[in-house]
């Protein structure tokens, strides 16, 4: 019988199944190559929005590294716990007519992201892909969760981008993507993003 390997996984799995994680001992034997093979697939997947936004698209792949994570940092092996990080992270894997991506705001000086944070509110929803000849797609934000108060936005936001069909044939077809935000004080574009991470995020798509 051959043994569960991260190495071998579907690529089209839209959820996570609990018979599919690894018992914490086997992961932790697996971690350093997996992690290593993660934060790889990671930067084809990652687009810089000007100097302080990032997007980080996720996957099968991404969020199985995060419930494995968590799993092992709460050391958690109990069934409850591990369908609680399932229930939490599965909603963040693209389900073939969206792309899904964490947000980050980055300021390495504590003050000035503070105040950056306080001039942003608002900027998740200001966020867009654009297919070649399609409308901009706005993101549809933090849908878990409230993550902006009445002082500031969060440093991270999970955004869902939602392409119709047509969208989705041109980008199969080899159409250009583009990505930006144009929140009253911060605009910043992609432009064409790079061939590896378009052709990556094709792969999100039915």
């Amino acid at each position: 019988m051959t043994k569960r390997d991260l190495s071998i996984m579907p690529k089209t799995m839209h959820k996570i199944a609990r018979d599919s994680l690894l018992s914490l001992e086997t992961y932790a034997r697996q971690r350093k190559e997996f992690r290593a093979r993660v934060m790889a697939h990671k930067k084809g997947r990652t687009v810089h929005l000007g100097a302080h936004v990032t997007l980080i698209f996720e996957d099968e792949l991404t969020i199985r590294y995060q419930i494995q994570e968590m799993l092992r940092i709460e050391r958690t092996f109990e069934e409850p716990g591990i369908q609680d990080e399932l229930d939490a992270y599965n909603p963040l894997i693209p389900d073939g007519r969206n792309f899904k991506a964490t947000m980050m705001i980055e300021y390495a000086d504590a003050e000035e992201r503070k105040h950056a944070l306080s001039k942003l509110k608002g900027i998740e929803d200001r966020v867009w892909v654009q297919v070649e000849g399609c409308a901009r797609v706005y993101a549809i934000a933090d849908e878990d969760l409230e993550r902006e108060n009445e002082e500031k936005t969060s440093a991270v936001h999970f955004l869902r981008f939602e392409l119709d069909d047509e969208m989705a044939r041109a980008l199969k077809y080899g159409v250009g993507l583009a990505l930006g935000v144009d929140h009253p004080n911060y605009q910043a574009e992609a432009g064409a993003v790079a061939a590896g991470v378009r052709a990556s995020l094709v792969r999100d798509l039915d």
